[in-house]
């Protein structure tokens, strides 16, 4: 018998950089969307996607918050495109220790691209709709997977360190227990 692979359905958002005029609208819907309460505010520092610009050349380039990553890369590679280089940091979607790009202002928290999931779900993320020169566009895609992946522990467990960093243990432990209580409600 023929091994049967397992078919994940991938979110994504694509990005055609030659169609960006540099609004920034998605950066501001993005920042409204994740602000609490909802819509309450508008911070591009609390924004999941940031738009690179280039004013020698006029290029936009909308970048998105990608997985955190607890240490800086090891290359510091530059890129050339149309005749302008470019750090390789530019064009990273990670949250790191070297750089305060896709970091909560307030914790320091990373920041991730979340596709803005709610319930009910929407039919494509805010910063998607919001784009009017179809810059970003949403795709799910078919992908095979040898193995349902999982939550890994450690990302709670780095969020919990960066809040008992910032706030104390006891503090945590307080708001920890308040969250637990009123899920018991």
């Amino acid at each position: 018998m023929k091994d049967e692979k397992k078919v994940k359905i991938v979110k994504r958002i694509k990005i055609d950089a030659d169609q960006c005029n540099g609004c920034r609208a998605c950066e501001a819907i993005c920042a409204a969307f994740h602000a609490e309460p909802k819509y309450s505010s508008v911070n591009p520092a609390r924004a999941r996607i940031h738009v690179i610009h280039d004013p020698l050349r006029d290029i936009y380039l909308p970048v998105y918050a990608g997985e955190y990553t607890p240490a800086e890369c090891a290359g510091r590679n530059t890129y050339t495109l149309n005749g302008k280089e470019y750090d390789e940091c530019a064009f990273c979607r990670a949250s790191c220790p070297s750089r305060d790009l896709f970091k909560e202002p307030d914790s320091g928290l990373p920041l991730k691209c979340d596709m803005c999931e709610t319930d009910p779900p929407l039919e494509e993320p805010m910063c998607v709709q919001v784009c009017i020169d179809d810059a970003l566009t949403y795709e799910e895609v078919e992908v095979e997977v040898e193995e349902e992946e999982e939550a890994k522990i450690e990302d709670l467990e780095l969020g919990l360190e960066a809040l008992i960093k910032k706030y104390g243990l006891d503090e945590t432990m307080k708001i920890m227990a308040r969250m637990a209580a009123s899920e018991q409600e």
